[in-house]
């Protein structure tokens, strides 16, 4: 019985030290990302069989495989326009291929609910590699911000920083994303040891993660960070009393540093004309002006784009093909045709369609029913209720309608979601597991 004990453990302890790994690999790159990824599904599989696949499945899974199946049906038929077509340059049955491997986000979510419900997964180690990621990347920026480069050697671009991340500049949403979960670590984990240095602590984190973001030159993830943290302060009891020093601490900082640095100055002056002009384009109703932002010319572009393939869309990663393919767009635009129109919604809407469009959104404002408003506002006593509320938040952030975005098909950003989806479900359907047992 010791003995079986004892392998149960060391199984979990596995399954934890890969969870740990998460937040390191998204520093490391996306092969590490996804080899992260597939061994986490792969040994899951394999610790724990069939199993895994008997959990109670409801109405927002069966969403969930209507999108998938979606996603491979409109890889078939967009493949097989490509090759009727003879388009050899894009390659051929290539979105079959990253259709077929987007599937592991399915698994992942599957396996991340069966670790949650089954108490497998020890979000401490999470957390606590949350933590220790954020700060690191916070203060490589800030190294690489005086030093010139950072540990690894890597320079900044223009006015931006990216710290570990190199000339990719994403280390601001890295901290955005990642760094929320080190104020829940000590009240959830080690509030004995720890919880009496809170006050000196939470404002030290803050300043921290603040600075790493600002000086990184990424602003959308600086408004998603405050708006994350202004949504915890202002939505939790405890945390309300650092609300007006909070404020104080960001208008000082942000004061200082865009007061006495031209960088931090040049990029969010460069931001907030950005916004002015789109303002006032959508305020005028002068979509033809060629005053456009290179974010709004971008956002436009899925327009006509979309209209190529309205009902199931043109195929995951292939709005860059169709794109160069309309003929309504001057083929020499240096910001017309982009990769993806840099919102999640519209991406999805051009590369999977109405259809694929309508299930995401009904995917998502299930999440949101059964967690923030089901599982927050009815305030159920359950002990896990404290640790759901951090992904809560940070899913609100991640599915804003109107930020602009990466790829959501790209593996950072499909990982970091389905990530917080599982999660987020996992601890929403255990507490009704329990609910409806007792």
């Amino acid at each position: 019985m010791y003995l079986l004990s004892k392998f149960q453990v060391s199984k979990s302890n596995y399954i934890n030290l890969l969870i740990f790994l998460i937040p390191v690999s998204f520093i490391a790159g996306n092969m590490i990302v996804n080899i992260n990824l597939i061994l986490l599904i792969l040994l899951t599989l394999i610790l724990y069989g069939n199993k895994v696949f008997k959990i109670r499945y409801f109405v927002l899974d069966k969403l969930f495989f209507a999108f998938f199946f979606l996603v491979l049906l409109t890889g078939i038929i967009n493949d097989y326009y490509f090759y009727s077509n003879s388009l050899a340059w894009k390659g051929y049955f290539t979105t079959i291929i990253k259709s077929i491997f987007f599937l592991k986000y399915l698994l992942l979510y599957i396996v991340l609910r069966y670790l949650v419900e089954t108490n497998t997964l020890n979000l401490k180690y999470f957390f606590s590699s949350c933590t220790l990621m954020s700060i690191f990347v916070s203060f490589d920026i800030i190294y690489q911000f005086f030093n010139g480069t950072d540990i690894f050697g890597y320079e900044g671009i223009k006015n931006k920083l990216g710290g570990p991340f190199g000339d990719e500049l994403i280390a601001g949403g890295y901290i955005q994303r990642f760094s929320i979960f080190s104020f829940f670590l000590i009240p959830l984990f080690y509030s004995n040891q720890f919880g009496k240095y809170l006050k000196i602590i939470i404002p030290i984190l803050f300043i921290i993660f603040f600075i790493g973001i600002v000086l990184s030159g990424n602003r959308m993830p600086l408004i998603l960070f405050l708006f994350t943290v202004s949504l915890i302060v202002l939505f939790q009891k405890q945390t309300r009393k650092y609300f007006l020093p909070s404020i104080i601490l960001f208008i000082l900082i942000f004061s200082l540093l865009f007061n006495f640095n031209n960088k931090v100055k040049y990029n969010y002056m460069a931001f907030y004309t950005q916004i002015s002009q789109m303002m006032t384009i959508v305020l005028e109703k002068d979509f033809s002006s060629k005053r456009k932002p290179p974010y709004l010319k971008e956002f436009t572009s899925f327009h006509g784009t979309w209209l190529m393939n309205k009902y199931i869309g043109g195929g995951i990663k292939n709005f860059r093909y169709y794109c160069h393919e309309r003929s309504d767009i001057d083929k020499n635009s240096k910001f017309i045709c982009n990769m993806h129109p840099h919102n999640y919604y519209l991406e999805i809407l051009t590369e999977t369609g109405v259809v694929g469009f309508f299930l995401i959104s009904i995917i998502f404002i299930i999440i949101l029913h059964l967690t923030f408003l089901k599982k927050y506002f009815l305030k159920s006593k359950l002990n896990d209720n404290k640790i759901i509320i951090a992904f809560i938040f940070l899913f609100i952030a991640e599915i804003f309608p109107i930020k602009s975005t990466g790829s959501f098909f790209t593996t950072g950003n499909t990982t970091y979601l389905f990530l917080l989806i599982g999660i987020l479900i996992g601890l929403a359907r255990k507490d009704i597991l329990i609910e409806k047992k007792y």
